[in-house]
């Protein structure tokens, strides 16, 4: 009996041990794969860190402000018979825009024409009577002055009628329309708006030291929200004869066209604006793509594309050691400092060397020492100039 217990109990620890043998080949053949493993490589786009010439330029904000800008009113008061107008329309030098009622003064004209016509006819009567000795001198000059009186009152009534005719002073566009046919106006009151656009006016402040660097005729770039998909050129053409004393800041002001042949008006007076005066020296710099870039708080980076580095001996290296893509390509995550943008790429003043091969798109799925297969496929195409069409 005690000899078939010591048996079957032997069986038991031999089948025990054979299953504790066979999960230890089995974790071990794990743990070998696992450290044999290696991720496949990440497929990014890339381009090289160029060296380019850029322009060196100030840049800040302004207003722009029309050629010539006018609030239409009454001089005198009347009734509006006419309006020649509907609002937003472009008017020339000399239209009529509004037509005041002038039924009194046209008859007091009638009534003063009447009145010269016989004061002349009065003075040259007396004038050939003087010339004959028969009146006196006085006789003559008060028939003068009274044809000139009667004169100078037709003068007076057509230069009223001529008023209450209300006509454009410089050729522009106009806002929008303020008063309706049948409205009383008084001397003074608005009735519409006429702003000459083209060219425009873009004013802006510069800080003293900038002084030095700008002068009347330097070309100025001009941007706004409002257009953009375009850029407008123009010169500067005034610069203020005194600095600002509590800001420290100069009045600048440029002189720019507002409107292509065949096109419709694209700025208008108030709006805001980011404007570029380009310098004429040009300075040398390192740029890369903007999507190259990853942005954190704790510092910017891109991600040099190049072969992993070797491991030194005697140090130990924290983390899984670089790996190599199908072009013996290793992401290398490389910190940098950014300077200014322009379009979609960035100036890079420290860390990065021209003829570096860099990861441009794709950047968010890398990791310093990811394995890289590098495409051309959906590489997107950067832009100094981006506009909707082209990004």
């Amino acid at each position: 009996m005690i000899k078939r217990f010591f048996l079957a109990a032997l069986l038991l620890l031999v089948v025990i041990g054979g299953l504790i043998a066979i999960k230890g080949f089995q974790i071990r053949d794990l743990i070998a794969a696992g450290e044999s493993f290696s991720p496949p490589p990440i497929v990014v786009t890339a381009t090289e860190v160029t060296n380019v010439s850029w322009d060196s330029r100030l840049s800040t904000i302004g207003t722009l402000e029309a050629a010539q800008g006018v609030i239409i009113t009454a001089d005198l008061p009347g009734r509006v018979m006419q309006l020649s107008f509907e609002g937003g329309e472009t008017v020339a030098k000399g239209d009529l825009l509004v037509e005041q009622d002038t039924v009194t003064e046209s008859a007091e004209l009638s009534a003063a024409e009447a009145d010269l016509a016989l004061a002349k006819q009065n003075l040259s009567r007396v004038e050939r009577l003087f010339n004959q000795r028969v009146v006196s001198r006085s006789d003559a000059d008060t028939a003068r002055s009274t044809a000139a009186a009667a004169q100078a009152r037709v003068d007076s009534i057509a230069s009223s009628i001529s008023k209450k005719q209300i006509v454009a002073p410089f050729a522009g566009k106009l806002g929008l329309k303020l008063v309706d046919i049948g409205q009383d106006l008084s001397q003074g009151v608005s009735i519409v708006s006429l702003q000459r656009v083209d060219p425009m006016l873009v004013n802006f402040s510069l800080p003293q030291q900038a002084l030095s660097a700008i002068e009347s005729g330097l070309t100025v770039e001009v941007s706004t929200d409002a257009v953009t998909d375009k850029t407008f050129s123009g010169k500067i053409t005034a610069i203020d004869t005194q600095v600002d004393d509590s800001t420290r800041t100069i009045r600048v002001q440029a002189t720019l066209d507002s409107k292509s042949e065949g096109e419709d008006f694209q700025l208008l007076p108030g709006m805001f604006a980011k404007v570029d005066i380009l310098l004429p020296t040009t300075r040398d710099v390192l740029m890369v793509p903007l999507s190259s870039v990853s942005f954190n708080t704790y510092g910017d980076s891109v991600f040099v594309l190049a072969e992993p580095p070797k491991p030194e001996e005697g140090v130990t290296q924290r983390g899984p050691p670089a790996q190599a893509g199908p072009d013996g390509l290793s992401a290398i995550q490389q910190f940098v400092q950014l300077g200014e943008r322009r379009g979609d790429f960035v100036e890079v003043t420290r860390g990065l060397q021209a003829g570096q091969l860099v990861a441009k798109d794709g950047v968010f799925k890398l990791r310093n020492g990811a394995a890289i297969d590098i495409t051309e496929q959906g590489a997107t195409e950067p832009s100094l100039n981006p506009t909707p069409a082209n990004g």
